[in-house]
C-alpha cells in the first residue's frame, strides 16, 4: 500500500539543532520529557531516529509495539503523552516529530555589586576561573 505523506504541522518543521547532537539537547535542558513515562521516551527516540527531514514517519502500531515491547494500551499512552508534551502530532498512520518550542529568554541576574550580568557571563566566569560570581 502506498502512503501519501504530507506535513501535518508546517509551522513547526524540524531543523538541525545548532549544537552537535542529532537529538536536540533542549529535550533535557527544558525538561520536555520529564512528565512522560519511559515508554514515551522510547517511542520518541524511535520516531526521531526513523523520521525523514520533515519529521514524518508512518510505522504501524504493530511494528512499534513489537519494537518497543508494548501492549496496544501502552503504545497509545506513550503516544498521548508525547502529543500532550507538544513533541509530536499523530494522524493515523502519520507521525510528525515537531520542532521544539523556543524557551523564554533567561532574565539578567544582578550581582552583589548591583550590576546586571547575564547568566552566560556568570557561567563563563565560574567555568574559567572557578570563582563564585
Amino acid at each position: 500500500m502506498q502512503i501519501n505523506k504530507r506535513v501535518l504541522c508546517p509551522e513547526r518543521l524540524r531543523k538541525v539543532p545548532a549544537q552537535f547532537s542529532w537529538v536536540d539537547q533542549r529535550l533535557v535542558r527544558q525538561r520536555c520529557l520529564y512528565d512522560c513515562e519511559h515508554a514515551a521516551w522510547a517511542l520518541y527516540l524511535v520516531l526521531v531516529t526513523v523520521a525523514d527531514a520533515q519529521g514524518l514517519s508512518y510505522y504501524s502500531d504493530q511494528s512499534l509495539q513489537r519494537m518497543l515491547r508494548l501492549e496496544p494500551a501502552g503504545l497509545a499512552a506513550a503516544r498521548a503523552q508525547l502529543c500532550r508534551a507538544g513533541l509530536i502530532v499523530y494522524q493515523r498512520p502519520l507521525y510528525q516529530v515537531l520542532a521544539l518550542e523556543e524557551a523564554a529568554p533567561l532574565a539578567p541576574v544582578q550581582s552583589r555589586s548591583g550590576q546586571t550580568r547575564s547568566l552566560k557571563d556568570i557561567l563563563a566566569q565560574v567555568l574559567e576561573k572557578g570563582v563564585e560570581p
